[in-house]
């Protein structure tokens, strides 16, 4: 499966066992989504079940807390996650205090995919990395897959949690990823292959990190598609790189980062988003209060660069190969 494929039949398995579950957003329903991700499901569920919605974020979203105060278990989609900005303080005042505002009477599960990141030319309003803003919002959780496997796993957990969950897609990826230079797919898209999506409910955990690559020399912690460009930029400096794809950022494997820098004693931070207070300013922070006395070398942090989404500039604003490389060359001299 492709990661669109794997998130349409996570939506399927997730509608066929609870009925409770209920799918809508902007062209969800008839259209399957902008980008196919939920068609197929209003033909087989019905409109009561998957359904479009007005272009009104902030309507979705607070319909949806309304939905799942009253039992129901709403997954909702943001057409692209620069869209999400309407909505924000109904996510983050009251879809993450639900819980804690009526002492546990009421709780919030709910689910709010969004397509995330760059790398189709949509311009400033539709390549945004907005993951920051949620992880610093007490009471949600936050997602971003980086592959067909992860993607079903997790997006399965996070109809099955119960509190909100932002579940973050990286677009890039959607039908295979590439190394920061839209012309050349991966070389390492070979450890992640398009098949092999388990049927049925296979969900996996939130809050568990995994190993895409083996290394003793330096810890590069990633997700979504810089967790590609981590492993070409590995494989063209040659530097041995253990890759941590961290896939759920908040709740954070902490223990898994902390012994992997520990067994390396250097780390290198990864991500599209810009950098001033990006999450590898809190991954750095965490790093240095858990593994101080371990690191060798100062923590290094490639990010995409501190303007407004340069559409113009797009495959020069994604930390590429290149500059995870030098970064990778960089923090071994050191």
């Amino acid at each position: 499966m492709t990661m669109i494929e794997a998130i349409r039949d996570a939506h399927d398995v997730a509608m066929a066992a609870d009925d409770r579950v209920v799918v809508f957003g902007e062209d969800v329903g008839f259209f399957g989504g902008v980008f196919r991700c939920t068609a197929g499901l209003q033909e087989k569920y019905g409109k009561s079940r998957c359904f479009d919605a007005p272009i009104n974020e902030s309507g979705i979203v607070g319909t949806a807390i309304g939905m799942a105060a009253y039992g129901l278990k709403p997954v909702i989609e943001i057409q692209f996650a620069d869209y999400v900005y309407p909505a924000y303080d109904q996510i983050a005042s009251e879809a993450a205090r639900l819980r804690h505002r009526s002492n546990g009477d009421f709780t919030c599960p709910l689910v709010i995919r969004m397509p995330t990141g760059g790398g189709i030319f949509g311009g400033q309003t539709h390549s945004q990395s907005p993951e920051a803003l949620f992880t610093h919002v007490s009471g949600l959780k936050v997602v971003l897959p980086s592959n067909p496997i992860d993607a079903k796993g997790l997006l399965l957990s996070a109809v099955a949690d119960p509190d909100p969950v932002i579940f973050l897609e990286p677009k890039r990826l959607y039908n295979g990823p590439f190394d920061g230079h839209h012309d050349k797919p991966l070389t390492s898209w070979k450890n992640h292959p398009l098949g092999d999506v388990p049927d049925g409910d296979n969900a996996i955990p939130l809050g568990k990190a995994t190993i895409t690559r083996d290394g003793a020399d330096v810890t590069v912690l990633a997700y979504g598609t810089m967790v590609y460009v981590a492993e070409a930029a590995a494989e063209e400096t040659g530097v041995d790189a253990e890759i941590i794809d961290l896939r759920s950022l908040l709740p954070l494997d902490l223990d898994a980062i902390s012994a992997s820098v520990r067994k390396t004693g250097r780390c290198v931070i990864v991500h599209e988003a810009t950098r001033t207070s990006g999450f590898g300013a809190e991954l750095m922070s965490l790093v240095q209060e858990t593994c101080f006395y371990h690191l060798e070398a100062p923590v290094i942090r490639v990010t995409g660069w501190d303007t407004p989404y340069p559409h113009a500039q797009e495959w020069e604003y994604f930390p590429g190969p290149a500059r995870v490389g030098e970064a990778l060359k960089k923090v071994m001299e050191d």
